[in-house]
């Protein structure tokens, strides 16, 4: 069977729900993640994403500040969320898609909104940085983002860091700036899990949409 999967740092979704609802219709994708929602859980648009046809929501948003959400077309087995650094602002959220979805095999969907860190990047002198560097650690280890006992899952998000040479314009221009140092890259969360897929959503808020495909 397959699923698409779009993410999107959607930077308020009730102020793009207009574009959220050109783009689905245009690309329908059967799930979508979105980050930065902005947006407490009660007052999330469900009604509009309902009408659209994702019917099926899992949820972790605040008033104001960051906030993540998957909404399917497909029904969920399972959701649930994960508090990093001891800190509840709404940067995880997780979603399985199993039998009820039709599925053979298991897919579990991680939602991430990684701290962005600021614009120094000294952990001794600013505390934004270190505590996203806290976060990317905290994810490698993660029990919850290994693949067992899912083996099929896939980490999607704003990450908030670029750790290719070919994902920034000059690799050597910006090996001191925030998102794309060599220090970051060590603690990338990506590399949590053996054999968890990762797809790295638009860096910065109210970027284009990525889809991915999964079979």
């Amino acid at each position: 069977m397959r699923i698409s999967i779009a993410t999107w740092n959607i930077n308020s979704v009730r102020l793009r729900i207009d574009q959220v609802a050109r783009f689905v219709k245009a690309f329908r994708p059967d799930v979508l993640c979105l980050q930065e929602t902005k947006c407490p859980d009660q007052k999330f648009p469900l009604k509009r994403f309902a009408r659209l046809g994702y019917v099926h929501s899992a949820l972790n948003g605040q008033k104001g500040y960051h906030g993540v959400a998957v909404l399917s077309r497909l029904p969920f087995d399972q959701t649930s969320m994960r508090i990093f650094c001891e800190r509840s602002d709404c940067r995880h959220i997780a979603a399985v898609l199993g039998e009820r979805a039709g599925l053979r095999d298991p897919l579990a969907i991680h939602n991430f909104y990684v701290p962005a860190g600021g614009d120094e990047p000294d952990p001794g002198i600013n505390a934004k940085f270190a505590h996203k560097l806290a976060f990317l650690d905290e994810m490698r280890v993660c029990a919850e983002l290994a693949a067992a006992p899912h083996p099929r899952a896939i980490l999607v998000g704003d990450l908030n860091v670029a750790p290719l040479e070919h994902d920034v314009w000059s690799h050597k221009r910006l090996l001191d700036v925030v998102s794309h140092t060599p220090i970051e890259i060590r603690h990338d969360g990506r590399q949590a899990g053996a054999g968890l897929a990762a797809a790295l959503g638009p860096r910065s808020g109210g970027g284009d949409a990525r889809v991915v495909i999964v079979i």
